[in-house]
Formats: structure tokens, sequence, C-alpha cells
């Protein structure tokens, strides 16, 4: 099959999937890790402090990390790599889909559209969890720490478009965090959203579904004329 039509006859060019809490339920992997990276450095990690993190980058979630256990001046680095072993080790022991993720995955690839992994987590990770969902189902990768500005900037899903030699707008990013909507948004997608942790408003330019089950080619290539 080729590219999914929509009215008018313009095409789904690319479909551009989040990882953590879109495709795999790993976001409750980083809540593990962080709580007990929390304790190891002497305190309690807050619930709200937590949630604050979904979705942003590294660097974002290690300062909202200091600052909820009152400590603002602890190195970064050393807790950096303490929390990207254990999640490494846990990433290891396999990773559930949510629901509904592996179906749709398997369709866009068997209808020949391109795909791109857009992931705030780091390389070293992101290739852990491809042992689960396939590297063989991405044309293209792009981690959190190969762009100089992560989400919510928009350079994430651009740098996927242009690493697929596709346009912007005639693709549908999928998404579970404000930070990852707005940074899909921002770039000119269209954006699915499918809540994980964190409820999402209703926001302009974004799809709200409770799931990624019953989507299919024709619902995604319809998101582009809304």
């Amino acid at each position: 099959m080729g590219p999914a039509d929509r009215p008018g006859g313009a095409v789904l060019d690319a479909v551009l999937f989040d990882m953590d809490g879109t495709l795999v339920d790993s976001e409750r992997v980083w809540g593990i890790a962080l709580t007990e990276l929390a304790v190891h450095a002497g305190g309690t990690l807050s619930e709200t402090a937590r949630l604050a993190m979904v979705g942003t980058s590294m660097a974002l979630s290690m300062q909202i990390f200091r600052d909820d256990l009152g400590q603002p001046d602890r190195p970064e680095a050393p807790d950096v790599t303490w929390l990207t072993d254990r999640v490494f080790e846990l990433f290891g022991d396999g990773l559930v889909w949510r629901p509904g993720a592996a179906e749709l995955l398997l369709a866009v690839r068997a209808a020949g559209i391109p795909t791109a992994l857009v992931t705030s987590t780091g390389r070293r990770l992101a290739e852990v969890a491809l042992k689960t969902i396939g590297a063989e189902n991405f044309d293209a990768v792009v981690c959190g720490d190969e762009v100089d500005k992560p989400k919510p900037d928009p350079e994430p899903y651009l740098r996927a478009a242009e690493l697929l030699g596709v346009d912007i707008t005639r693709c549908v990013a999928i998404e579970d965090s404000p930070s990852g909507t707005a940074s899909a948004l921002a770039a000119g997608a269209a954006v699915l959203a499918v809540p994980a942790e964190l409820e999402l408003p209703p926001t302009v330019g974004v799809h709200l579904r409770s799931s990624l089950v019953g989507v299919d080619l024709p619902f995604l290539a319809a998101l582009l004329s809304r």
C-alpha cells in the first residue's frame, strides 16, 4: 500500500511517535528510578514534582528534582549518571506497550508510511527501549541528547521531518505530555495526544483520545484536514 490519502488528495507523509508514555509504559519506570534516587539523596520525591518531569528534558527534570528535595546546589552530573544507569537496568527487564500502540505502529509500517521516534530520552536508553519496540520500525530516531533545544521546543520534530525528507505539516505526531504536544504543535505537525500520567486540557490543534486502541490510518490522515 502507499501513503494514506486525505480529502483533497494530499497525503500523510509520516507518523512521528513519542516514546515514554506514548508507545511504552516507561514513565512508570522513570518514576521508580527517580523515587529511588531521591532516597539515595536523603530525601523524598513529591508526586507533584514527579508529574512535572513528565515529557521534559533531563536538565529540566534534574532542576525540578533538586528544587523538590530542597538541594538546589546538588551536583547534577552524578545524579544523571546514577539515574541513567538505574533506568538502563529497568529498561533491560523489558517494557510494556501502551494499549493500541503496537497495533498502530505495525499498521503504519505495513502501509509503507515513514516513521520516526522522537523522544526526550537519551540515545543510550532509547537503544535499550528499541529492543522492545523494534529499531526496524523506525526510519529515523531523534533523542533528547541529540538536539540543541529539546521539547517543548519544536527542534526535535523539525529534525525528524528533515531526516525523513518530509513536510512536517503533512505529518501526524503522537504524544502524551504537555511538553511533547507543545513541541509538535510548534513544529507544525498535526497532533494526536493520548494522556498517560498527566491530564491534558483541550488545546486548539491537538486531538485528544483516551488510548490508541482503534486508531487506524484513515483516522490519522483525517487529522491533517482538521
